[in-house]
């Protein structure tokens, strides 16, 4: 038992080692991030508000390309506190952003009857991913 005991622990300590050695040379770790970087949290079930100032939906999720690029995001539409509500895709640089006291403020050049009448999509779990909703057009 003792053995096995000091062979996990080697395993461990070993493994560690490794870790601290990829660490130090600098392979995937930055030692700085931009300040103007921003985080999920700023876009992710986040409002989005048209010119005028009107919310017009909430950002439901974001979508990343293989390449680790947001392509996309999904926009819930319509309905009363989530009942009814349409998902559409729209693509991440038609949303301009700024802030507005401390917060980050989503507009989108469009109107909310205009989402309304976009494709729909939903999630479908099986395949992890959004598809076309056939049944909202």
């Amino acid at each position: 038992m003792r053995w096995l005991v000091f062979l996990s622990l080697g395993t461990v300590l070993a493994t560690g080692a490794a870790f601290a050695q990829t660490m130090s040379a600098g392979h995937d770790v930055m030692t700085n991030v931009s300040s103007s970087s921003l985080t999920v949290t700023d876009w992710y079930k986040q409002p989005i508000y048209d010119k005028s100032d009107s919310k017009i939906g909430d950002i439901d999720d974001v979508l990343v390309d293989p390449n680790g690029q947001i392509d996309a995001v999904i926009i819930g539409v319509g309905g009363f506190l989530g009942a009814g509500e349409k998902d559409v895709a729209v693509g991440f640089n038609s949303i301009k952003q700024s802030k507005k006291g401390n917060r980050t403020y989503l507009m989108l050049d469009t109107t909310k009857e205009a989402l309304e009448r976009a494709p729909g999509f939903k999630y479908d779990s099986t395949k992890t991913g959004w598809v076309p909703d056939k049944s909202n057009k």
